[in-house]
C-alpha cells in the first residue's frame, strides 16, 4: 500500500515521502495514529495545500522534543524494588515503572518513548536507558535500580 508520510518516522521517511509498506501497519497503525494517509491523486493534492502547517507543526515538534531532551539529558532517576540478597530483583523494572519515576521529578515522558534494548531490568545497578522524544531527538539517561529487602 501507497502512503504519504505527515510525519517524519524512523527508517521509514520524512514528511511528504511516499512509501510502500505493508497493509496491515498502513491500517492498525500509520493512518489510525495520524502519521499517514492513502496515496491518491485527491489526498497528494490536499497533501501540497497543507505542506506549509504540516511543516511548522513538524519544527514545532521538533523544538519541544530538544527543549526536553535538553532536561532529560545526563538526569538519574532512582527506582526501588525489592531484591534478594545477591542482588536479583523479585521482578522487573519497565518502561512503565520508568515512565513513573520521571513523573514523579516533575518530567511527562510516554512509556512508549523509553527504549530498552536489553529488556526489562533484572538487576540492581546503574543502567543507561534511551530515550526517543521523536524520531530526531534521543537522549541517554542513568536508571539506577536500588534494592530493599
Amino acid at each position: 500500500m501507497q502512503v504519504i508520510l505527515l510525519e517524519k518516522i524512523a527508517n521509514l521517511g520524512s514528511l511528504g515521502d511516499v512509501v510502500k509498506v505493508k497493509e496491515g501497519f498502513a491500517r492498525n497503525y500509520l493512518i489510525p495514529n495520524g502519521k499517514a494517509k492513502r496515496a491518491t491523486p485527491a489526498s497528494l493534492a490536499e497533501f501540497e495545500q497543507r505542506r506549509a502547517d504540516l511543516e511548522q507543526a513538524q519544527s514545532d515538534a521538533l523544538a519541544k522534543a530538544q527543549e526536553k531532551a535538553a532536561k532529560l539529558d545526563g538526569l538519574m532517576v532512582q527506582v526501588t524494588q525489592k531484591a534478594g540478597v545477591d542482588g536479583k530483583l523479585f521482578g522487573s523494572v519497565t518502561n512503565v515503572d520508568i515512565s513513573e519515576a520521571l513523573k514523579a521529578q516533575g518530567i511527562d515522558v510516554p512509556k512508549a518513548a523509553i527504549r530498552m534494548s536489553q529488556g526489562p531490568l533484572k538487576q540492581v545497578g546503574d543502567h543507561p536507558i534511551k530515550i526517543a522524544l521523536h524520531a530526531d531527538v534521543v537522549v541517554t539517561i542513568t536508571v539506577s535500580v536500588l534494592g530493599e529487602q
